[in-house]
């Protein structure tokens, strides 16, 4: 009996050996039927990324502007007189010769009749110093009369002519001034509020302002680009290292407005200034742009986009996809074998939502865009194409101050 016990007590710790060995195999077993590693360890993270696919890019420089108005009139008053009547509506649109003022027009409607008057006196005396000369013509031919009587019935005649053509012009002035009673818009366009009340004295020994009239359908924008930025652009163009963008000859420009918000419809660039300014450095350059449902207004603050050049074997990422530090620009690049590298990188100017990569990736290699909180150790990771989706919102856009994205590649297409 005692035998028995102490051959069970050595069978023991063998058999436990055999069934931790049984339970380990078949944990191995459920993991790689799990899709896990060999030995049960974790799979790797999964994270997002894109290919590097150089491109055509057209290069979008974003300068800081101000919008006017295409045309811009002083309705004045040129007639001295008391304001009867505003004939318009602060604010609304009116057309090229719409009435707009009302002066007192009666001083000038009496001027105009004495001048009619003057002219009907000067018309009838010259009907009489004409029939004189003629009938003193036959008589001076017969010598019935003498040549100075003659001369002086023709000399009557011409005078009375002038002063039938001194009369014409009074009348015209006199028409003229009544005119000028009712002020009319010079231009169409919309205009603002009144400067003058009724009753007021206008035009007494000055042309007195009334109103103003802008026409804001088209409207102007102006903005400057630095003459150093346009210089090196020009340059890049010339070498090759930058192509012209298509239909370079009416640059096409988009607005920004104050709200972040994109103006739907787009401009052309009309001209730059031929000289810089000394004191700032800077070129002046003008836009023009539809308006026609009067959404832009003179004087607005805005940003102009305007595609100046394209650069050929472009590469963008995502701007996530950038650290940016004071050591320097860097990606993380995943390797063929799964592993994570940093690569430092030569970052341009934004494109939107995205970075211009100027140096520092080959075509075909993995960016990772995120993910970047998986990230255990020098472990590898599991590549999967990036959702564009995930990263929707408002796009970045650059700011006034930074180089432009023609001037960036450009630079560093020379150095």
């Amino acid at each position: 009996m005692i035998d028995r016990d102490l051959t069970l007590r050595s069978l023991l710790p063998a058999a436990a050996l055999a069934l931790a060995i049984l339970a380990a195999c078949g944990d191995k077993d459920n993991a790689q039927h799990a899709g896990g590693p060999p030995g049960g360890g974790m799979p790797p993270p999964e994270v997002g990324t894109v290919v590097v696919t150089p491109r055509s890019v057209g290069l979008v420089t974003e300068l800081p502007g101000r919008l006017e108005a295409s045309r811009v009139a002083q309705v004045r008053a040129r007639a001295a007189g008391i304001l009867l009547k505003i004939l318009f509506r602060e604010g609304s649109d009116v057309k090229a010769g719409q009435p707009l003022f009302l002066i007192d027009p009666a001083p000038y409607k009496a001027a105009h009749d004495s001048a009619k008057a003057s002219l009907a006196r000067a018309q009838a005396n010259l009907i009489q110093a004409t029939e004189l000369a003629q009938r003193y013509k036959p008589l001076l031919d017969a010598n019935a009369i003498s040549k100075q009587d003659y001369t002086n019935a023709a000399v009557a005649q011409k005078l009375a002519e002038a002063d039938v053509e001194a009369g014409k012009a009074l009348v015209q002035t006199a028409r003229i001034n009544l005119d000028q009673a009712s002020v009319t818009s010079p231009i169409s366009g919309r205009i603002g509020r009144s400067l003058v009340t009724e009753g007021a004295l206008v035009g007494q020994g000055e042309v007195t302002p009334l109103a103003v009239v802008q026409q804001i359908h088209p409207m102007f924008v102006n903005f400057t680009q630095s003459a150093s930025d346009i210089m090196r652009l020009r340059q890049a163009l010339v070498s090759g290292k930058l192509q012209r963008a298509p239909g370079a000859e009416a640059v096409v420009v988009r607005l920004l407005l104050d709200d972040d918000t994109v103006y739907p419809v787009a401009g052309r660039l009309l001209f730059s200034d031929l000289s810089v300014d000394p004191s700032t450095g800077q070129i002046t350059l003008r836009a023009e742009l539809p308006n026609s449902q009067g959404r832009l207004l003179p004087g607005l603050y805005v940003r102009v986009r305007l595609e100046q050049a394209q650069a050929n074997d472009a590469i963008l990422l995502p701007q996530q996809a950038v650290a940016r530090s004071n050591e320097g620009d860097s990606v993380k690049v995943v390797g063929q074998d799964g592993m994570v590298s940093t690569r430092a990188v030569k970052v341009g100017s934004a494109q939107g939502n995205q970075w211009l990569i100027l140096d520092g990736l080959k075509a075909g290699e993995l960016v990772m865009v995120d993910g970047f909180q998986k990230l255990r150790g020098p472990g590898p990771v599991k590549p999967v194409p990036w959702q564009t989706q995930a990263a929707a919102g408002p796009a970045s856009a650059a700011s006034g101050s930074a180089p432009s994205a023609a001037a960036n590649v450009a630079s560093a297409a020379s150095r």
